[in-house]
């Protein structure tokens, strides 16, 4: 009688407590290789990057705050409030069908135009920062550079898909890409004296082009005009050029040295982290004395509290965030996923490493968020809906939307794919699972065997 049940239950995909766990290189490698991978994969790295950015945004600015407005809790909640919009925002994106995508490809750019133009009107902040790159609307900062980061990409592989037959000729992929759209919006920027978002953009539309195609050959007299226009910006901006002088001149023996305050700051935060951190919330370099510790610099402060493992653990995530990305580029059939992909890619590592070059010293300060983690609401919405293209691009690869879309709860779909349970073996060798066709018994035999 206890065979008959056990049996039955096992039948009825009941979880045999004797059984193991199949947790191998080999079951996680073929869950990886699952059409549904790169979707929970981006699923589950920004959910964890946005996750600790709000920690670590409330740890950094928590004294800042308090100092300003008497609380220390005024910049997480306005961070707080751009992540629910953000993530509203992706839900709306992940399930909105990729045609409706490619048709908010002119409407969008568009607007990114638009909306630049309009910081050299009396809604744009004078020199904010260093920078006209931000708009004064109901009391509240927008910063329309972010939100032309994720238009480009989508109207870059809109247009570029429709040319793929013809991408080869290097003026149907400039044409209207690069003259007018990529070059006016390129201009906007550095006009408003960011060097650090133009360089973003100019990173997004070399990844669009590569990826579509372009013989490598244009990249190199490309790469050369990119290069000489940013040694042209720098050299005419005295704050630049000391900022590069510092990070080529090896002089910041001390903070009181000229240009050499928050970087030396930034080091001093993460010496003082050491292997395992000083413990969340106990930053000492936060108390007024590392500029933007919960924005541009936050990182640092991620390693002065949590140490070595925090600081890999960021690095970790973006890697992951990095493969989840190459799968949906590899794995679509369809040029606009490719494409849109890849410009996503592009978009968030490059950003990354620029943060993370600039806080530990192998770039020159210049001036850009972690992307998911900083303090900015332009920046952390645009963020998030860039993840939102991204969810619905994962969804669209062969295989995942079968298997994201059938019916069933979504925790039984998430369980679904991941490794199940592995029979466990008896001392003689054989399975505490029998096979199916052992177990399976008709109700006549079932109740012959009862009696």
């Amino acid at each position: 009688m206890t065979s008959i049940a056990r049996g039955s239950f096992l039948q009825r995909g009941g979880e045999d407590k004797s059984a193991t766990p199949a947790w191998t290189m080999t079951s996680v490698g073929e869950w990886l290789r699952s059409p549904v991978a790169p979707y929970y994969l981006v699923l589950v790295t920004t959910a964890m990057l946005t996750g600790l950015g709000l920690v670590m945004v409330l740890s950094a600015s928590s004294v800042g705050s308090y100092t300003s407005s008497g609380s220390s809790y005024t910049v997480f909640l306005d961070q707080l409030m751009y992540a629910a919009i953000g993530v509203t925002l992706a839900v709306v994106g992940s399930r909105l069908p990729l045609r409706w995508w490619k048709r908010l490809a002119w409407p969008a750019v568009f607007m990114a135009l638009l909306l630049q133009a309009a910081v050299f009107t009396p809604l744009g902040l004078d020199s904010y920062q260093g920078n006209r790159n931000w708009l004064s609307i109901g009391g509240r900062t927008l910063q329309p550079s972010e939100f032309g980061k994720i238009a480009l990409v989508v109207f870059g592989a809109a247009v570029l898909a429709t040319k793929r037959r013809v991408i080869h000729k290097v003026w149907q992929a400039s044409i209207p890409l690069i003259f007018p759209v990529g070059i006016v919006l390129l201009g906007l920027v550095l006009q408003g004296n960011d060097l650090g978002t133009g360089m973003i953009l100019v990173a997004i539309l070399g990844g669009l082009l590569w990826a579509a195609g372009l013989p490598a050959r244009w990249f190199v007299g490309v790469g050369a005009v990119a290069a000489l226009g940013v040694a042209f910006l720098a050299a005419g901006s005295a704050n630049r050029m000391q900022r590069i002088q510092v990070w080529l001149g090896n002089i910041c023996d001390s903070p009181q040295v000229d240009g050499c305050y928050q970087k030396v700051h930034a080091e001093y935060a993460l010496a003082d982290g050491g292997w395992w951190g000083l413990g969340l919330g106990e930053s000492r370099e936060k108390w007024g004395i590392l500029p933007e510790p919960h924005n541009d610099f936050i990182l640092a402060i991620i390693g002065e509290e949590l140490g070595l493992p925090g600081s890999l653990s960021v690095l970790l995530l973006f890697a992951v965030l990095a493969y989840a990305c190459f799968r949906i580029v590899s794995q679509a059939e369809d040029m606009f996923t490719r494409l849109a992909a890849s410009g996503l890619m592009v978009w968030f590592l490059a950003q990354a490493m620029i943060n993370i070059g600039s806080v530990i010293g192998m770039l020159p300060i210049i001036g850009v968020p972690l992307p998911l983690v900083s303090s900015g609401g332009s920046a952390l919405v645009a963020a998030l809906l860039g993840v939102g293209l991204l969810l619905a691009l994962a969804r669209s690869l062969p295989g995942a939307r079968e298997a994201l879309g059938g019916r069933g709860s979504t925790a039984r779909r998430t369980f679904a794919s991941v490794p199940a349970p592995a029979p466990a073996r008896t001392p003689a060798g054989r399975t505490g699972r029998k096979p199916a066709a052992t177990t399976a018994r008709t109700p006549a035999a079932a109740r012959k065997r009862v009696r």
